[in-house]
């Protein structure tokens, strides 16, 4: 289904298509998610954001109170600079774009954290890992030993890892800029911001994105007077700061074990 409204701000609505049928729910599935307050309610998964089969783990379908326009992938009008086949970055109003070759472009919502904040400069994406596994940085350890000591030696790539199904490595010239385009199983932060994190995305998004992307695939970040200027003061800038938090893959559907941590 798509919906074209005649406006260079305005959006093509194409919430699914045959590259997305991995994540689509079949017709009339109905999945049960607990509420903070202990109860439960169905909900019918939203077109492209289904339970998702993939290296022999199962993602659950995104609750569609996340998915809530803009927060969810669709093809747009496309007014920044970047190539086809790159991606741009708007970390004020939390959006990243895949460019494509007719003047539209893939836009995906995220979070960035205070990390992605401070990326300023022009990175490649030279590696490409699913499953990725994660571990805090000496930095990390040494500021906060209390929030990143219990996970010194690391988390093994899976359902836990925060860096989610899939991460783009992001370098400047030869070097690792240790900046990742990474999934999340932080809901509620998709759209929003953090006390620290890079850029993050919904696991079927960041699956989405990672099979669009070559190596190497340059990433632009656009300005906040760039962002103001192409997506309006409606959306630029958007979201809160939230506290950064791993979510068990057991509560994915109602905050009931999370953890406070800083390290995606």
């Amino acid at each position: 289904m798509s919906q074209v409204i005649p406006s260079r701000r305005s959006f093509i609505l194409l919430a699914g298509t045959a590259a997305l049928a991995a994540c689509a729910a079949k017709p009339g599935e109905v999945f049960t998610q607990t509420t903070p307050d202990g109860t439960s309610e169905s909900f019918t998964p939203v077109e492209g954001y289904g339970v998702v089969q993939d290296g022999g783990y199962t993602l659950p379908a995104v609750p569609p109170q996340y998915l809530e326009w803009p927060n969810r992938r669709q093809v747009v009008f496309y007014e920044g600079s970047a190539s086809p086949g790159n991606i741009e970055i708007d970390p004020y109003a939390k959006f990243l774009y895949f460019v494509l070759g007719d003047g539209t472009a893939w836009r995906y919502p995220i979070a960035v954290g205070r990390a992605g904040l401070s990326l300023k400069s022009t990175t490649i994406v030279r590696v490409k890992k699913e499953w990725p596994g994660w571990q805090p940085t000496a930095n990390m350890l040494r500021s906060q030993p209390d929030v990143y000591g219990p996970f010194a030696g690391g988390v093994p790539g899976g359902l836990s890892s925060p860096l989610g199904a899939r991460a783009l490595y992001l370098y400047r010239g030869g070097r690792d800029s240790y900046y990742r385009i990474h999934g999340t199983n932080d809901l509620r932060s998709i759209g929003n911001s953090g006390s620290a994190g890079c850029i993050r995305l919904f696991n079927q998004d960041i699956i989405d994105l990672y099979n669009r992307v070559s190596v190497p695939t340059t990433v632009t970040i656009r300005s906040q007077a760039e962002s103001l200027r192409i997506v309006g003061p409606e959306f630029s800038p958007r979201g809160v700061e939230l506290p950064p938090t791993i979510v068990s893959p057991e509560s994915i559907y109602g905050a009931t074990d999370v953890t406070p941590d800083a390290g995606t």
